[in-house]
């Protein structure tokens, strides 16, 4: 064993010896290296020697020596800086995680006591606490992240509906009322399509002071028999918003307005919620209007007034899939979770009907204060150009007219019977389908398709021609599409579409196509 402790005491004692001698080494090192008495005697001893030229010289190696050392002196001071900066990072990093972690637990803490104090409420109601707290029927009482809660007065629950006195829907409880004693107004059923455009450009005339073209009623009309979603778009001042709101006083059923803004994120927006506090829910003038179009025959007109100040894909995400439904019989809109037996008469199971004779009429400008409005949206509307100022005209006194949906409905019906886009045409838009596809690589789509068979006719009807609604639905609809290709190395292709559509159609025929695209080429 003393053996061994000899060995290793030598042994360590030699490593250490080596770590001495680098330490030691480094200290000479540096002593020689910062030795400024030498270097000056240095200086002495050869400069008695030295030409002018030799002192300038000795002066520069002097100063670039000391400019070496002052530059890796400060490389070494940012090199640590730096890593001291991003230890504190990390160390402020570490102490976010903690804090985060510290609020979570809280989160957790607060959502158990408030499962407790619910799960106390619901047991002095008499209802059954265990399991997920629901309503007979399946519908959430108090499930985490449902927000709605029992009124407070419960009483029995009968097949699914809570029995309360309390009220939720104030606004639509009073249009209940108010249809209780409704009679109907005498409508009009003299007028055919060119009638109601004439009469509606005189009403705005002479009413008004409003001036718009007949091309313009007459697409406003057809859009209508197209698509219950219109998107009215221009320049500032050419009667956007005026075009649905007269159309209202005409109808003397006024529109209502919506005025989008910024901050719509959500459906909440557009149709109102259900506010936890005070037990009611906030009804807006839109929701109102939804549910008293189910008691009349009226043609009612929804306004989205500056719609794409914010994302329509989002507050408007759901009318869009509804009105994507094939059957009109399943258009519901989900408003609450469960259902109180003091809820309105048309609100069944919390779902209303969206019924036919509505429409939503949007706005939209394009500037830096709003949103693109994207390609699905465009599908499912009938966009319509404002792009000038009507010219002012003479025109006779002209009273409103009491127009009924019914009515409209059956003169859109007639138009596609009597009008339908002949077959001439249909094959040349076919042709012109896969001459688009096989260039551009842009396809027409069955519901664009579908839509100009609807429009097309009514368009007719109302006095129109049936080339001018077609040219109007390609370059609304169709050729719109083209903005997202990369045009710059599509011009060539784009005078083609012009000299193809010219040849097919006819020359001057698709003036509206022709000139959009002829825009597309100078823009681009």
């Amino acid at each position: 064993m003393n053996g061994f402790l000899k060995f290793f005491f030598a042994f360590i004692s030699e490593m250490l010896k080596g770590y001495t001698e680098i330490f030691r080494g480094l200290r000479d090192g540096f002593k020689q290296i910062f030795d400024i008495p030498n270097y000056i005697s240095i200086f002495k001893e050869h400069t008695a020697s030295m030409g002018a030229l030799g002192w300038i010289l000795t002066i520069l190696s002097v100063i670039i020596v000391i400019a070496i050392y002052v530059l890796i002196i400060l490389i070494i001071f940012f090199v640590v800086r730096k890593y001291v900066r991003f230890r504190h990072s990390i160390v402020s990093n570490e102490d976010l995680l903690e804090e985060i972690a510290a609020l979570q637990r809280q989160v957790i803490k607060m959502a158990k006591e408030k499962d407790e104090i619910m799960a106390m409420k619901v047991s002095q109601m008499g209802l059954p606490t265990s399991g997920a707290l629901s309503y007979a029927g399946g519908n959430a009482l108090a499930m985490e992240g449902e927000g709605e809660t029992a009124p407070a007065n419960v009483g029995t629950i009968e097949d699914g509906v809570v029995q309360t006195s309390d009220y939720r829907f104030s606004k639509l409880i009073e249009v209940d009322t108010f249809y209780k004693t409704y009679e109907p107004p005498e409508y009009d059923t003299s007028l055919d399509l060119v009638g109601i455009v004439e009469r509606y450009r005189n009403f705005a005339c002479s009413r008004m002071h409003l001036y718009y073209e007949h091309k313009t009623i007459r697409l406003f009309l057809a859009g209508m028999a197209s698509t219950k979603l219109i998107i009215l778009q221009g320049i500032s001042g050419t009667g956007k918003t005026s075009l649905p709101y007269s159309f209202g006083k005409f109808l003397q059923v006024d529109t209502t307005i919506a005025s989008v803004q910024p901050s719509w994120r959500d459906r909440t927006e557009l149709f109102g919620y259900f506010n936890e506090f005070t037990k009611n829910f906030n009804e807006t003038e839109v929701l109102k209007r939804i549910y008293s179009s189910n008691y009349n025959n009226d043609i009612n007109l929804i306004l989205l007034d500056e719609m794409n100040i914010a994302r329509v894909e989002y507050y408007f995400a759901e009318m869009l899939s509804i009105l994507e439904m094939p059957n009109a019989d399943e258009w519901e809109l989900d408003i609450v979770p469960n259902t109180w037996s003091t809820d309105p008469v048309k609100l069944d199971r919390g779902k209303i009907v969206i019924p036919q004779n509505i429409w939503y009429i949007g706005t939209a400008n394009n500037d830096d204060s709003t949103y693109a409005i994207s390609d699905k949206v465009y599908d499912r509307a009938q966009p319509i150009n404002l792009d000038s100022k009507g010219v002012a005209f003479e025109a006779p006194d002209t009273p409103p007219l009491n127009l009924g949906f019914d009515y409209l409905d059956k003169l859109f019906r007639e138009a596609f019977d009597k009008y339908p886009i002949s077959q001439e045409n249909l094959k040349k838009i076919q042709q012109l389908d896969l001459w688009v596809i096989e260039k551009l690589r842009v396809a027409f789509g069955n519901r664009i398709l579908k839509q100009m068979n609807l429009f097309v006719p009514v368009f007719v009807a109302c006095g129109g021609d049936e080339l001018e609604g077609i040219d109007y639905v390609l370059a609304t609809k169709i050729f719109r599409k083209f903005e997202s290709l990369n045009l710059a190395m599509l011009r060539e292709e784009l005078r083609e579409l012009c000299v193809y559509i010219n040849k097919s159609f006819g020359k001057n025929k698709m003036n509206e196509s022709i000139a959009y695209l002829e825009r597309l080429q100078k823009l681009f």
